[in-house]
């Protein structure tokens, strides 16, 4: 089995020394995401929907404060300006739902 990577950080001695598994480093695929909240915590549900499967999968829940909330919020702002910045507008289709159903077009059959 692999040994978790050490990610490099600032050679600050208040820096946080952050641990990547191999595992958590491979990722997973949502592109669906559901945000519930009370008044203590954020919960975001990470979703894989695939085409033609009713059925959809939690892949991934984090749960964070509110605090941690509005910086993640700022914080994705921050790269998907930088993302256009750099490689254009993303385009979003208003017309379609918020979620990918269908994903849209035909089904194919077998």
């Amino acid at each position: 089995m692999n040994e978790p990577q050490e990610i490099p950080g600032p050679q600050d001695p208040n820096a946080i020394n952050i641990e990547l598994s191999e595992a958590i480093a491979e990722g997973e695929y949502a592109n669906l995401a559901m945000i519930a909240h009370s008044s203590s915590e954020f919960v975001i549900d990470f979703i894989r929907l695939m085409p033609g499967v009713p059925k959809a999968k939690v892949k991934a829940r984090i749960i964070v404060t509110p605090e941690h909330a509005k910086r993640l919020l700022s914080a994705l702002a921050d790269n998907v300006e930088r993302f256009e910045q750099t490689f254009g507008p993303i385009k979003q289709q208003n017309d379609m739902p918020s979620y990918p159903l269908g994903f849209g077009g035909t089904v194919g059959e077998a």
